[in-house]
């Protein structure tokens, strides 16, 4: 069985609603992970805007510490784990908040299955720089947003 990411909230290439959203509730959504592979030490989880106007478009959540053994991420339970920085310049989960008019941006939700642990809490572009010969499976799903 692959490695898998769900969630109840919203199906892959569907909408994410509003209550996800900065501007909503911010609330962070459930996660659902199945299929994890033998020699998983550890799971990260990131999700980020590629259509961003920035040159590396804008990462919404870097998660770490997450067993292998975890099947799921509840909503509004990341402080079970261990949340890393994102663009607005915080820590743990910050909603879609693209600029309006901007059309509909795409969300990709990243589960990293790594046979290592990850060391403090790195932003996107470090953990994938530093980790990237211990990923041993990932997937994603990816939701929409627009204003």
């Amino acid at each position: 069985m692959a490695l898998s990411l769900s969630s109840p909230a919203f199906a892959t290439g569907t909408s994410i609603p509003e209550r996800y959203a900065k501007a909503g509730a911010n609330d962070q959504p459930e996660l659902l992970i199945s299929g994890v592979p033998q020699g998983t030490v550890e799971l990260t989880v990131i999700c980020h805007d590629p259509d961003a106007p920035m040159p590396n478009g804008f990462t919404h959540w870097t998660l770490y510490g997450i067993p292998a053994g975890t099947t799921r991420i509840p909503e509004n339970g990341e402080t079970s784990f261990r949340p890393g920085p994102n663009d607005y310049g915080e820590t743990g989960w910050g909603g879609p908040h693209p600029p309006e008019s901007h059309g509909p941006h795409h969300y990709f939700f990243w589960v990293y299955a790594l046979d290592t642990e990850v060391q403090g809490m790195p932003d996107r572009d470090s953990f994938l720089r530093d980790y990237a010969g211990n990923i041993i499976e990932q997937a994603r799903m990816v939701g929409l947003y627009e204003r």
